[in-house]
C-alpha cells in the first residue's frame, strides 16, 4: 500500500511559455480590484461592468454609459470637432492630447447629444476619464455650456455624467474659469425651470466637483464612487486630524445631506425614466393649458 502511493504518477503545474501566454487574447479576463476576483470580460459587460462577487463598480468609458443609460439608437452628438488648444505652451500637452485622442477614439473628455430614456427626451453629457483622467479645459467647458444652451432651446432637461479629476492644470486660468462658465449656464437652466440631474460617477473631485457636478436638481451617484475636492491627505494635513474611512465616498456624502441618492448601476436608467416622468407631467400639463388659451 505504502509503496502504491509513492508509485502514483504525480501531475505537476506548469509555468506558460512566452508563447502561450502570447496566445492569450488581450483584454479576455479583468481582475475586479476590490474583491481581486479574475472573471471574463465578456460577463462582466452582460453584467454592466458591475462585479458580480462583491458589487464593484467598474470605470466604464462615454460609449458603454451611453449604451447603459439611453434608449437603443437614440443618442445623436454634437460639437463632436471641437479640439482643445495650448493657451501656456505647456509641455508635452499637445501630444499627450493627440495620443488620448488616437486610444479613445474622442476629440475631448466629454460627449454631449440628444437622447431618449424611455421615450423621454432629454440632453445627455457624458465625461470620460480615458481622455486625460476627465479633466476640464476650455473645450469641456464650452461643451457642457452649450449642451445646456441646447437644453433651454429644446425645452428638455439635463443629465450629466461626471467622471474626472478636476480642473485641467495645464490650462491654467483657463480651466478654472469653466467652474464660473458651467455654473452660470445652470443658473440659466434652473431659472427657465427645466431639470437638472447630476449623475456623480468614480471619480468626481477638485474642480469639477466644486462646480457643476454638484448644482444638480437632483444629485446621484454610483456606489463607493470617490466624491471631493482635495484629497485625503491634503485635507488631514491641514486640519491635523484623522479622516474616517469611508470620506469622499458617495455613502458618507448621502449619510451627510451632499446626495439624493446612491444608485446601483443595473437601477440607474428606471430611476432617471421616474425622475423625466415626474417632471414631464406638470410640464406636459402647463403646455395644454397654453395651448387652450
Amino acid at each position: 500500500m505504502i509503496r502504491d502511493i509513492f508509485s502514483r504518477k504525480r501531475h505537476y503545474t506548469t509555468i506558460p511559455s512566452e508563447k502561450g501566454k502570447k496566445d492569450v487574447p488581450a483584454g479576455l479576463m479583468t481582475k475586479c480590484p476590490e474583491c481581486k476576483t479574475i472573471m471574463y470580460t465578456k460577463e462582466l459587460n452582460q453584467n454592466m461592468f458591475v462585479c458580480d462577487h462583491c458589487g464593484h463598480h467598474h470605470r466604464i468609458g462615454s460609449t458603454l454609459r451611453l449604451k447603459y443609460t439611453l434608449d437603443e439608437n437614440s443618442f445623436t452628438e454634437f460639437n463632436q470637432g471641437m479640439i482643445s488648444q495650448d493657451p501656456l505652451t505647456f509641455p508635452g500637452y499637445k501630444e499627450k492630447s493627440e495620443k488620448d485622442r488616437q486610444s479613445t477614439g474622442m476629440n475631448e473628455a466629454i460627449r454631449t447629444g440628444y437622447g431618449t430614456i424611455g421615450g423621454y427626451k432629454a440632453v445627455i453629457a457624458v465625461m470620460d476619464a480615458g481622455f486625460r483622467m476627465g479633466s476640464m479645459g476650455s473645450v469641456v467647458g464650452e461643451k457642457i455650456s452649450r449642451a445646456i444652451d441646447c437644453a433651454i432651446e429644446e425645452e428638455v432637461p439635463f443629465i450629466l455624467f461626471s467622471a474626472s479629476g478636476g480642473a485641467r492644470m495645464q490650462e491654467g486660468v483657463v480651466s478654472l474659469m469653466q467652474m464660473a462658465k458651467t455654473s452660470t449656464s445652470l443658473n440659466r437652466l434652473h431659472e427657465k425651470g427645466l431639470l437638472f440631474i447630476s449623475v456623480m460617477t468614480h471619480p468626481t473631485t477638485g474642480g469639477v466637483s466644486a462646480s457643476f457636478a454638484s448644482l444638480g436638481d437632483v444629485n446621484l451617484a454610483e456606489p463607493q464612487a470617490l466624491i471631493g475636492f482635495a484629497g485625503r491627505r491634503i485635507i488631514e494635513q491641514t486640519i491635523r486630524e484623522q479622516l474616517p474611512d469611508d470620506f469622499q465616498s458617495a455613502e458618507f456624502l448621502l449619510e451627510h445631506g451632499q446626495l439624493d441618492q446612491v444608485v446601483h448601476r443595473h437601477e440607474l436608467k428606471k430611476t432617471l425614466l421616474t425622475l423625466l416622468k415626474l417632471h414631464n407631467a406638470p410640464q406636459a400639463k402647463k403646455k395644454e393649458g397654453e395651448d387652450d388659451a
